[in-house]
């Protein structure tokens, strides 16, 4: 089937499979995390911080991750973190195991695998075009890869909300322990033959200034990892807020909450299936602009939800128009990047998104503590709308006068 394409490549596929597997105990693990600090602290500035410091690394150390995977082996990288990210869960379900932890321990093993996910994401982003050898499925193999991650997005809340409510966090983060064995034996299986990239004789720094004055020159690329950084930092956040939705919107448990998680990764998967079936040449800049204009959409309709079915809805349409706006740009990254400096663009494109995130999940808690859900959600909803009637004015006036899109 057309949709599938990118799964004829055999080390895509062996990728798509560890990963499917993988990522479901990622989310058991996320949730956990989020409702374990929310209980010890029932503080949504706390549960904004520990978000924080699992991500703060992007924002630091993406750019200097970027050159360094620029110059090394991506596929020796990605064996590397992935099996990082694998002691981090074992060392979580230790922790919980003996009874000796808080939420200090908590956020210092999230700040761990901040580090050790920015050079993950970095490398695993730049290994695809030697997995998908034929740039032509590359688009549908970066949908494909959300298509996976938000499945396990919708499934894995649902099934870590019932082993939360009835044996605990330890458990949750144990089946993301065992569930890394999936993800490295597809590394291992794999028969790849990476293509050298010519490398510089220059220092770190040199590299670094290269990759930023290669985006300073390229409007292109850098206006939509400026709408990405500007969305991380007001609108995004929304996904922090879930748990204090759930509890004093709905007063709602761990079910509840799963509840949301699970209706994001619909939306999310809606999203994917739909970036999955575009054709070549489609005009992604504009996909870009309608996905930001759902997003707020569907904040601001979360935000006056009274029924819960209504709420459960307007996270789904929240998460498939974030979805569509954040593959996009990351797709458009890819096949447009010169190859030399791929892993840099990209890793502009992760600090604009996981960097920029925590920033934004401190200040959304924050402002949460001060004002409360309701009118925290509003201002996040408007402030989305603005920021796509802003690219909106950008495209008009910067792209369309010598571009003609490709009818959508």
């Amino acid at each position: 089937m057309y949709i599938f394409r990118a799964l004829k490549h055999r080390n895509y596929r062996l990728h798509f499979t560890g990963q499917a597997i993988s990522l479901m105990g990622t989310w058991m693990q996320r949730i956990a995390v989020s409702w374990l600090v929310y209980r010890l602290t029932e503080s949504a500035f706390i549960l904004g911080l520990v978000s924080f410091v699992s991500l703060a690394p992007s924002l630091v150390l993406a750019p200097f991750i970027g050159n360094f995977v620029d110059r090394h082996n991506r596929y020796r990288i990605v064996l590397t973190t992935q099996f990082g990210l694998m002691l981090q869960a074992g060392a979580l379900t230790l922790l919980i195991l003996i009874g000796h932890y808080n939420v200090w321990w908590i956020g210092a093993l999230s700040f761990i695998q901040g580090v050790i996910n920015t050079f993950d994401v970095t490398a695993r982003q730049s290994l695809m075009v030697e997995l998908v050898p034929e740039k032509a499925d590359l688009p549908n193999a970066i949908a494909l890869n959300s298509s996976a991650f938000n499945a396990a997005r919708m499934l894995g809340p649902a099934v870590g909300g019932i082993l939360l409510s009835n044996f605990g966090e330890a458990v949750c983060f144990g089946v993301n322990f065992v569930s890394f064995i999936a993800v490295l034996g597809s590394l291992f299986a794999m028969k790849l033959v990476e293509q050298p990239v010519p490398r510089k004789q220059e220092s770190a720094w040199q590299g670094l200034k290269e990759g930023f004055n290669y985006l300073r020159h390229s409007p292109h690329l850098s206006s939509l990892i400026l709408l990405l950084g500007a969305s991380s930092l007001l609108v995004i956040p929304y996904t922090t807020l879930l748990p204090v939705v759930a509890r004093e919107m709905y007063n709602g448990d761990a079910t509840i909450f799963s509840w949301f998680e699970s209706a994001a990764g619909l939306g999310a998967m809606f999203g994917a299936i739909y970036m999955a079936r575009l054709q070549a040449g489609a005009n992604l800049r504009f996909r870009v602009m309608k996905a930001a204009g759902l997003f707020a959409f569907g904040i601001l309709l979360l935000s006056f939800a009274a029924w819960l079915p209504i709420a459960l809805i307007s996270t789904m349409l929240a998460a498939m128009g974030m979805m569509v706006q954040n593959s996009s740009i990351n797709t458009y990254i890819q096949t447009h990047a010169m190859p030399a400096l791929r892993a840099r663009a990209i890793s502009y494109y992760i600090m604009a998104f996981q960097g920029i995130f925590p920033i934004g999940s401190l200040l959304i808690g924050a402002l949460a503590q001060l004002w409360g859900i309701h009118y925290t959600l509003v201002f996040q909803g408007i402030a989305g709308a603005l920021i796509a009637l802003a690219f909106v004015i950008y495209i008009r006036q910067h792209i369309t006068r010598r571009y003609v899109p490709v009818a959508d």
